[in-house]
């Protein structure tokens, strides 16, 4: 009679143990796809106002050839590196950062060679888009920097133990960071 009550009570522990450690990976499960979906819902919010600002770029172009004709090339380069970037599209976030990174060189030297024309830097359309561009440029720093914040605690949750086992068995692994790349990295002064 002991023994079948000891080997009841080993019984019960062991059944308790694993529903305890089930309940924790359905939890654990769970929660990796909270932070999976946000860290998807942020990169679709830099999508948006990546958009934004490639729409924004060809009428800013033509506001400039119009006082600015001679300048092609600043011109053409611009318009090159904005079809650039959507083309790569939703290619990931190293790839979108490296050719984000060219438009902004772009259109530093754009804004730049503005200054050269002052009936241009008085234009209301110039200014108005100008103004647009920047707002969109803080707003893409914003979503950045919340998409990063999202990385981190996804990268954090799936690599610490033993979250990391559930993490594997469900495919979740660590995403890359939305960096600035290259000149965009040293040139933060790029006033528009």
């Amino acid at each position: 009679m002991r023994l079948m009550t000891g080997l009841l009570i080993a019984l019960g522990v062991i059944v308790l143990i694993v529903v305890i450690l089930l309940v924790w990976a359905i939890a654990t499960y769970n929660r990796l796809v909270r932070l999976r979906n946000q860290v998807e819902s942020s990169w679709a919010q830099i999508d948006v106002q990546l958009k934004r600002r490639h729409s924004l770029i060809p009428n800013l172009v033509e506001t400039v050839k119009g006082y600015a004709a001679h300048e092609r090339g600043t011109l053409e380069a611009v318009i090159n590196a904005r079809n650039m970037a959507v083309q790569v599209g939703s290619a990931g976030p190293a790839q979108q950062a490296e050719v984000e990174g060219v438009l902004t060189q772009a259109l530093g030297r754009l804004f730049a060679l503005a200054e050269a024309y002052p009936n241009l830097k008085a234009n209301e359309n110039f200014i108005a888009l100008q103004n647009e561009l920047g707002n969109t440029e803080n707003k893409i720093a914003y979503a950045r920097q919340f998409y990063n914040s999202a990385i981190q605690t996804l990268n954090n949750a799936a690599q610490s133990f033993p979250t990391n086992l559930i993490a594997g068995m469900a495919g979740v692994h660590p995403r890359p960071y939305f960096e600035a790349v290259g000149a965009e990295r040293d040139d933060v002064n790029v006033r528009f």
